[in-house]
């Protein structure tokens, strides 16, 4: 197996946790497979990551947490605010400048 996390990562694991939770609520190690689902495997982002992530977002204002009843346990599950929906369109807008001058400067053409 591939090295899955090039080191000029930053930011993007909240923009992933931003972008999952902007379409549903989601538990940590949730999102942690859906990471690598949706990358198609290519990012693998462990609890390591994904939890720091999720209690700073949620300090910032981005996102809200729900504890929740499951099987005996509580879960806690998050879900973006307002001020998250915000921050996710401003990282987007941020990573498409980004890859695009990537792109450019790997001669590749420009997506749409």
């Amino acid at each position: 197996m591939g090295k899955s996390n090039p080191p000029f990562m930053s930011g993007v694991p909240e923009l992933l946790v931003l972008r999952l939770l902007a379409s549903r609520e989601m538990y940590g190690y949730e999102i942690v497979k859906a990471v690598r689902v949706l990358t198609g495997e290519a990012i693998a982002l462990g609890e390591g990551v994904i939890y720091p992530a999720l209690h700073a977002l949620e300090k910032n204002g981005a996102l809200r947490s729900t504890r929740k009843p499951v099987n005996g346990r509580t879960r806690v599950y998050y879900s973006v605010t307002p001020q998250g929906q915000r921050r996710l369109g401003a990282l987007t807008d941020e990573w498409d400048r980004v890859s695009s001058g990537v792109r450019a400067a790997l001669g590749e053409p420009e997506h749409a």
